[in-house]
């Protein structure tokens, strides 16, 4: 991703945060000041209700009088909330899996499909997940249809069967660009299943069916012309000598012989052939 583009994603971030922290005000600082010198009153009864405890996993945005407290989330570990006027909100740092269900898309070439799939994404800036969207898990999942419909709408079948790799590439660079400002990070889109109507299927499979068929009538018509160059060769040579013919026709009964058949022959000289052949033409 270009570093141009990122540096004004994070200063709309930045300034959608400063917005929220600015100053509390005198009143605000008096209610914090009466918040603290309650929990030194209340000490150590207090104390069970200042810390929290923040997983590893987790993150915890502090709110101070309805304002966040800083631009980074607190935790893992203790942190420290005065009564009253400290409110906080843990945010999971954990991949979600985000499984998209079945959408009816209606390709470039006019064929309607249904494509499922899945995303996996993750919360890298726990402040900017509650500070910029209401719901970060809906709103990145009601996205994710969106972009699905809207990408896939643009290819056709073959491309949609022969390029998930590809479409899916493209589909998370597009969501990992679009929830920057909320504090996503898309870590990998897949496309799990592509189902397309009976008939198409049908018409899909005769037509993948005849060009078969068409390859396999070529390549047994290159072997017949292979083989007729092949046997003219031969008949050339056994032309030249007429022993390499007798030679071949005692072959041929070799292997006759050697097979389990009821098959009788009589083998005949070829001279005796050949003067038969001359006595019908001189009748």
């Amino acid at each position: 991703m270009d570093p141009q583009r990122e540096t004004p994603k994070k200063n709309n971030t930045e300034h959608l945060i400063a917005d929220r922290r600015e100053g509390i005000g005198v009143c605000g600082w008096i209610l914090v000041s009466l918040s603290f010198l309650l929990v030194l009153v209340t000490f150590p009864i207090s104390i069970w209700a200042c810390i929290k405890v923040v997983r590893e996993y987790e993150r915890a945005v502090v709110f101070r009088l309805g304002r966040i407290l800083s631009k980074k989330a607190k935790g893992p570990g203790l942190i420290l909330i005065l009564p009253c006027t400290d409110t906080f909100i843990k945010v999971d740092l954990r991949t979600v899996t985000c499984k998209i269900p079945p959408q009816e898309i209606l390709t470039k070439d006019a064929v309607t499909t249904q494509v499922d799939g899945v995303v996996y994404y993750r919360i890298h800036s726990a402040v900017s997940a509650v500070a910029n969207v209401t719901d970060v898990h809906s709103a990145t999942f009601l996205l994710t249809q969106t972009t699905l419909r809207n990408v896939l709408g643009t290819q056709r079948l073959a491309q949609l069967l022969s390029g998930r790799e590809e479409i899916a590439h493209s589909i998370q660079g597009i969501l990992d660009s679009a929830t920057e400002q909320w504090g996503i990070k898309v870590a990998r889109v897949e496309i799990k299943d592509v189902r397309i109507p009976v008939a198409m299927q049908r018409a899909m499979a005769a037509e993948a069916e005849a060009a078969r068929e068409a390859r396999a009538k070529v390549v047994a018509a290159e072997g017949e012309m292979n083989a007729s160059k092949a046997l003219k060769q031969a008949s050339m040579v056994l032309a030249g000598s007429p022993a390499g013919l007798q030679l071949r026709y005692l072959q041929t009964l070799t292997t006759l012989a050697a097979e389990n058949n009821s098959t009788i022959v009589f083998p005949l000289p070829i001279n005796m052939l050949e003067s038969l052949g001359h006595k019908n033409r001189g009748e």
